[in-house]
């Protein structure tokens, strides 16, 4: 009896498992900032140019979007270990052969193929949709702590990556935290063994049943629509995540202001996801979706009359609280309105599409800032991209309220 009770939806257990996935989160993040901080190293022992040495992170945030898709399809059919243990294998083994590469090509493909591709993406998807099926009063909380083990990552791997860069050399660093890896990420499968209840209590009819009309829609077009509202909102939010370091040197304030605005955006954005978790619990994704998207849009409006160096410190701090909340929102989204055994796969569909706003939005920016001189039109060109996110966010909520009486939410176990 002390067996099942331990399986059952906000059990201890639950919360055990949650920790492990948030330290599996952490520690599958180490290929997508350890690639950046060992960007000018890699450029300096090959001998190649910035492009080229950017190639690396290109193939890993490429791997990352599209094994998160396939992870996720293996997390529904065979359980979250599953993944979690090919991640494991694949993050580890990317790592080491990076480190043992002897060109930039070859490292390249070690961190697309293995670390990104295999590694990184089973540690992101596939666990947030796992821990949206392990709670029911307290799912929004919930995923929003797992889904922080991405900007903890970012906060915790850079500096002790160019630690160990200095007093190894990043060659040595690679492979040992790779080995690192495998053994730790191995040793934190074993704790999520146990499938979700949702999928091991329900009955197989009910498993297998599939929303006829989520908010009225087909569940494709549902899914169609999250997605372009994930791609709108990470293209905005990519403009001062991406850039704010060189907006910085712009204006005359030196990167290293800028590097600690992007750091403080970060800090206040594992708060937000923490805070917006809270709210989701009482008004649900969807609506938090939409509170989201207002104030995501108003703190982007907010740089464009304040480029002060202090009030920039205050608007990145504002643009990291404001901000956090969306992404998760997405994944409580998928679970109130598509089946328990549809989570890992949707999840990861929408949260690829976030991932390709981020590198799209990224790029656009930059691409603007090219054809400008300045940064003002990639300001506005992010708030379009959001109000877009905005319409789209509004049309589902009223949609929400006109089906309420014949299509609530109905998969919420």
């Amino acid at each position: 009896m002390q067996r099942m009770s331990t399986a059952l939806p906000e059990s201890p257990y639950a919360w055990v498992r949650l920790g492990a996935s948030l330290a599996l989160m952490t520690l599958g993040g180490v290929a997508m900032y350890g690639v950046v901080v060992a960007l000018p190293a890699v450029q300096a022992e090959f001998g190649v140019a910035r492009a080229d040495a950017s190639l690396p992170y290109t193939l890993t945030m490429i791997g990352f979007g599209i094994g998160g898709i396939l992870m996720g399809a293996l997390a529904d059919r065979y359980g979250v270990i599953v993944p979690v243990v090919l991640g494991a294998l694949g993050l580890g083994t990317g790592l080491i052969l990076a480190g043992m590469s002897a060109s930039v090509l070859q490292f390249a493909l070690a961190h697309g193929f293995l670390a990104g591709l295999l590694g990184c993406s089973a540690t992101f998807a596939p666990l947030v949709a796992d821990t949206s099926l392990w709670f029911t009063k307290r799912r929004g909380i919930a995923v929003a702590i797992v889904i922080s083990g991405n900007y903890l990552a970012g906060a915790v791997w850079p500096p002790v990556l160019q630690q160990l860069f200095d007093r190894a050399g990043w060659r040595a660093t690679y492979i040992g935290v790779g080995i690192f890896c495998i053994v730790v990420m191995l040793g934190l499968a074993l704790v999520l063994r146990k499938r979700p209840p949702a999928l091991s209590t329900a009955s197989s009819a009910t498993v297998a049943a599939k929303p006829e009309r989520p908010l009225g829609l087909s569940p494709n077009a549902l899914t169609v629509l999250l997605s372009i509202a994930g791609v709108a909102c990470c293209v905005a939010m990519s403009m001062p995540q991406v850039h704010i370091v060189a907006y910085c040197g712009d204006l005359g304030y030196g990167r290293q202001r800028g590097a600690e605005m992007l750091s403080l955006m970060l800090g206040c954005g594992i708060v937000s996801r923490l805070a917006s978790g809270w709210i989701s619990d009482r008004i649900g994704g969807l609506r938090t979706l939409l509170l989201g998207s207002v104030l995501q849009g108003i703190a982007l409006a907010l740089f464009l009359p304040f480029d002060g160096l202090i009030s920039l410190y205050v608007v990145s701090a504002l643009f990291g609280l404001f901000q956090g909340g969306l992404v998760p929102a997405y994944a409580l989204i998928v679970r109130e309105y598509f089946p328990p055994r549809e989570a890992g796969t949707r999840v990861a569909i929408i949260l690829m599409a976030t991932l390709f706003g981020m590198a799209f939005g990224g790029w656009v920016s930059g691409a603007i800032f090219d054809s400008t001189g300045s940064y003002r039109a990639a300001f506005v060109n992010g708030i379009g991209w959001n109000l877009l996110n905005l319409t789209i966010a509004a049309w589902l909520v009223r949609r929400a309220f006109s089906t309420a009486p014949r299509a609530a939410p109905a998969f919420r176990g």
